[in-house]
């Protein structure tokens, strides 16, 4: 845990929890939470302190949980577009067990090198990782008091990590980010540091 004089702010970013139709290649697709996913984020906030505010992408898995936790507690809810996930082209809605079957040697590459290799007809991942480094380079200054709960996507939250810890791009699939995963980070003069990472079961 952060100690109370320890510098810097304190973020924490949320991936959404199950969406209703399961596990799918799902980048704007705008499916809304399961009573599932209603529950694991419900459990992923339960007993932290309150929040500054909070930001969330605008898709429906993101923002439900985002505005009904901001109406619960007061706070502004702030809609960020630039943080949307990635936009997996003609594999959205697909399962992976699908798009293996249809195209193995593709998504395979995606897996090993998600920079060289873009879903088909997708979006790459640079120009994704640059709409994210817009933002967060965006919110670094206007946070200026904490902490802050970024409610966002599995692949967003990869993105930052690797933004904000200095590692490589093609390195971000590496990271597992599971339903209503958790991760917080610590935002001040010196190099950002990672305190947590994990989910936590309802």
């Amino acid at each position: 845990m952060l100690a109370e004089n320890d510098p810097g702010v304190r973020l924490v970013l949320l991936r959404h929890g199950e969406p209703e139709g399961g596990a799918l290649y799902r980048g704007r697709r705008d499916d809304p939470l399961s009573a599932v996913g209603w529950n694991q984020m419900r459990a992923a906030v339960a007993g932290l302190p309150s929040w500054h505010g909070i930001v969330t992408s605008p898709l429906r898995r993101c923002a439900a949980f985002a505005e009904a936790l901001g109406g619960d507690l007061d706070l502004p809810v702030h809609h960020e577009p630039r943080l949307q996930e990635l936009d997996f082209g003609i594999w959205e809605g697909r399962t992976a067990d699908a798009i293996l079957a249809d195209d193995r040697a593709q998504l395979m590459a995606f897996w090993r090198d998600p920079v060289r290799h873009p879903p088909p007809q997708g979006e790459t991942m640079d120009a994704f990782a640059a709409r994210i480094r817009a933002a967060i380079e965006e919110w670094r200054e206007r946070m200026i008091d904490g902490p802050w709960l970024w409610v966002i996507h599995g692949g967003v939250i990869r993105v930052l990590l690797t933004e904000l810890l200095g590692m490589p791009l093609t390195h971000m699939l590496r990271i597992e980010v599971p339903y209503a995963c958790r991760s917080t980070l610590i935002l001040g003069d010196g190099p950002p540091r990672l305190l947590a990472h994990g989910a936590v079961n309802p």
